[in-house]
C-alpha cells in the first residue's frame, strides 16, 4: 500500500465555505427539519436588495399537513463592527394552516452588510423547529 502526500491551500478553501457574505444582491436558505418529523416540512428565508436604503425579506414555514400552530420569526441583522447583531424583528404565528409566510420591505441605514435569520417551528402535539440563515448582502 502507498501513501502519496497532496497539499492544499486551506485558506482558499475555507474563504469559499465560511464566508457569510455575497456580492450579490440577493440571498435565500432553505432548511428541512432536522428531525425528519411529522409536522414541520421546512423553513426559508430570503433578503433582497431593493434600492440604496431598502431591503425586502420574505420567509415561510412550511408544514406536512394543517397544524395547531405555526410559527415564523424573521430576525433582520446589521453588519456593525465586524459582527452581527439584531437589527429588527418580527414574530408571527397561526393557528390551524399547514404554512405561515410573510414578506416585509424594510428602510435600513446604507454602508453596511444585512442578512435574515428565520426560526421556524410547526406545533401539533410535539413542536419541531428548525432555523435558517442567509447570507449578508451590501447595503450602499
Amino acid at each position: 500500500m502507498s501513501m502519496t502526500s497532496v497539499s492544499v491551500n486551506a485558506s482558499s478553501v475555507l474563504d469559499k465555505v465560511i464566508s457569510t457574505e455575497t456580492t450579490e444582491n440577493f440571498s435565500e436558505d432553505t432548511s428541512y427539519s432536522r428531525l425528519k418529523g411529522n409536522n414541520l416540512n421546512f423553513g426559508n428565508v430570503k433578503i433582497q436588495k431593493i434600492s440604496s436604503n431598502e431591503i425586502g425579506i420574505y420567509g415561510l414555514t412550511q408544514c406536512h399537513h394543517t397544524c395547531d400552530t405555526v410559527y415564523l420569526s424573521l430576525y433582520l441583522e446589521r453588519k456593525v463592527n465586524g459582527n452581527y447583531e439584531t437589527y429588527k424583528y418580527w414574530e408571527f404565528t397561526a393557528n390551524n394552516v399547514s404554512s405561515l409566510s410573510r414578506g416585509i420591505h424594510v428602510i435600513v441605514p446604507s454602508g453596511t452588510y444585512y442578512r435574515v435569520h428565520g426560526y421556524h417551528a410547526a406545533k401539533d402535539g410535539s413542536k419541531e423547529s428548525t432555523t435558517t440563515l442567509t447570507s449578508g448582502i451590501l447595503i450602499k
